[in-house]
C-alpha cells in the first residue's frame, strides 16, 4: 500500500516532483554549459573577484563594473538545493548584460550541509546589504539594484525582500528597485517531506520560517515570475501560488511562462533582449530593449497596481 505523503502524492511521486533533472535527458550538459558559458565571460570582461562581504571564505562575490557610471546593477543567486554550485558557475550572464549597460554581481554563500539554511539566508542577504552600502563605490545606480535568482536562488532572492533584516527604518522595497525569481521554491513544507531535506534538516517549524510566501511584506518592489515550460506540476503550483500571493503587494507581477525553457535552462535567457525574459530583466534595470521574439505559445501575463495605494 503507497501511503500519501504530501496532497495527492506518495513518497516516490513527490521525490520526483522536487527532483527538476527529471524533465531533462542530461542534467551534466546543463551543468558544464553554465561552467564553461561563466569561464569565458570572464576571460572576455573585467571582473573583480572574490569580494569578500563577510570574514568567512565563503563570504565573497564576484562583481562585473559597468562600462559607465551609475549603472543599474543585476544581483544574481545560484540555484542547486542549497547544496551544489557556486558563484564561479554563475558569471554568464554578464556576457550580454554588460555591454547592455548593466553592472553584475555573482553572490556565493555557504552550502548545505556544512551550513544551516538560516545561516545561508543569513548570508545572501548580508551579501545584498553590503552591495547596497557599496553601490557608488562599484559605479553603480543605488535606486537601481535588481534580485534575481534560480531554483534554490530565487528562494534566497526572495527571502531578501521580506522586511526585518535590514538596519531599522530600511525596508527591502524601498531599496531594491524588482527581482527575478526563476523556477523557485517558496513554500518549503513539501521541500522538508523529500529527499532534498537529507542535507538541510528542515522540521515543520524551521521550514514555515523560511517558506517567504507565508511572510510576504504588504509591500513588494516590482517582480518577474517566470518558469519553463518542461517543469514538474509542483513547481508550476510553487510559481502559480507565488504570482497570486504577489499581486496584491506589488506594482507590478510579470507571470511568464517559457514554453521551450526548462528548470536548468531557463538561465539562458536572462541576458538574451531578444527573449521575452532578457526583455523583462532589462525594464527592470531601466535599460532600452529591442522587440521581444517570444516563441508561439508561450504564456506571459502581467499583473498592475492591483491591491496598492
Amino acid at each position: 500500500m503507497s501511503f500519501l505523503v504530501y496532497g495527492r502524492y506518495n513518497q516516490t511521486e513527490l521525490d520526483r516532483q522536487y527532483s527538476p533533472s527529471s524533465c531533462v535527458d542530461d542534467l551534466s550538459a546543463f551543468l558544464t554549459s553554465y561552467t564553461t558559458r561563466s569561464a569565458r565571460t570572464r576571460t572576455e570582461l573585467p571582473v573583480k573577484a572574490d569580494i569578500p562581504y563577510g570574514s568567512l571564505p565563503c563570504e565573497s562575490l564576484d562583481f562585473f563594473p559597468a562600462r559607465g557610471p551609475q549603472a543599474p546593477l543585476l544581483v544574481f543567486v545560484h540555484g542547486g538545493y542549497w547544496r551544489e554550485l557556486g558563484k564561479e558557475d554563475s558569471s554568464f550572464p554578464a556576457r550580454r548584460l554588460v555591454p547592455a549597460g548593466a553592472a553584475f554581481a555573482a553572490i556565493g554563500y555557504g552550502l548545505a550541509p556544512r551550513y544551516r539554511l538560516d545561516e545561508i539566508v543569513d548570508q545572501v542577504r548580508r551579501a545584498v546589504w553590503w552591495l547596497v552600502e557599496h553601490a557608488r563605490d562599484l559605479g553603480v545606480d543605488s535606486e537601481r539594484i535588481v534580485l534575481a535568482g534560480s531554483s534554490a536562488g530565487a528562494h534566497l532572492a526572495l527571502m531578501a525582500l521580506l522586511d526585518g533584516w535590514m538596519p531599522e527604518g530600511t525596508r527591502p522595497a524601498d531599496v531594491i528597485a524588482g527581482a527575478v525569481l526563476l523556477s523557485g521554491v517558496y513554500d518549503l513544507e513539501p521541500v522538508r517531506l523529500t529527499y532534498v531535506n537529507e542535507p538541510l534538516g528542515l522540521d515543520a517549524e524551521a521550514a514555515a520560517r523560511l517558506s517567504p510566501i507565508r511572510r510576504l511584506p504588504d509591500r513588494l518592489p516590482p517582480l518577474v515570475v517566470a518558469r519553463g515550460g518542461a517543469e514538474t506540476a509542483e513547481f508550476a503550483r510553487q510559481h502559480r501560488e507565488l504570482v497570486e500571493a504577489a499581486t496584491p503587494r506589488s506594482a507590478a507581477v510579470h507571470d511568464l511562462v517559457i514554453t521551450h525553457r526548462n528548470h536548468f535552462d531557463i538561465t539562458f535567457d536572462l541576458d538574451d533582449p531578444a527573449s521575452d525574459l532578457g526583455a523583462a530583466v532589462l525594464r527592470q534595470l531601466g535599460l532600452p530593449r529591442r522587440a521581444s521574439s517570444r516563441t508561439a505559445g508561450d504564456s506571459v501575463r502581467s499583473h498592475r497596481d492591483i491591491g496598492r495605494t
